[in-house]
């Protein structure tokens, strides 16, 4: 297997690990039981596609590079820094969106890279099950604007 398609896997296996970690950021920020139970969901999924990565990378004869690096580091202390201490749900539930739509624009440059078939698939179902996270991620922000409307 070429060295360029484990590198690539690898940068989208990080994106997920960051996609994890960012998460745990969110789920310990939220109070409303039904997003943090969202947000779980959704952090499943990432993990799932995790294993499927990782597993794959090593059925290729790669090596799974499973940490955050310096650029995951960066960019959690970046999300710290933008939430503050603030536990505003609407603004988390942004902050998720924003993260999980640069995770699908990574994996799409991925996905129009040099990759061999079997790699092109397992990204395209990452992709696919993020950009289900997008869409679950904005349904949950037009019900919690809708209750604030309400109250």
């Amino acid at each position: 297997m070429p060295k360029e398609t484990i590198k690539s896997l690898n940068k989208l296996l990080q994106g997920e690990y960051m996609a994890v970690q960012s998460f745990n950021n969110f789920i310990s920020r939220i109070e409303d039981d039904k997003v943090k139970n969202s947000f779980k969901d959704i952090q499943s999924q990432h993990r799932e596609n995790i294993n499927k990565l990782v597993s794959y990378i090593q059925d290729i004869g790669g090596k799974p590079e499973e940490n955050l690096g310096m650029m995951g580091i960066m960019g959690e202390v970046k999300l710290n820094i933008d939430l503050g201490l603030k536990e505003d749900t609407l603004e988390i539930i942004d902050k998720a969106i924003e993260g999980e739509t640069k995770g699908v624009n990574m994996a799409e440059k991925i996905l129009r890279g040099n990759l061999d078939d079997k790699s092109r698939v397992i990204t395209g179902e990452i992709l696919e099950k993020d950009r289900e996270s997008i869409e679950k991620l904005k349904d949950l922000k037009n019900i919690i604007s809708s209750r604030k409307v309400i109250s």
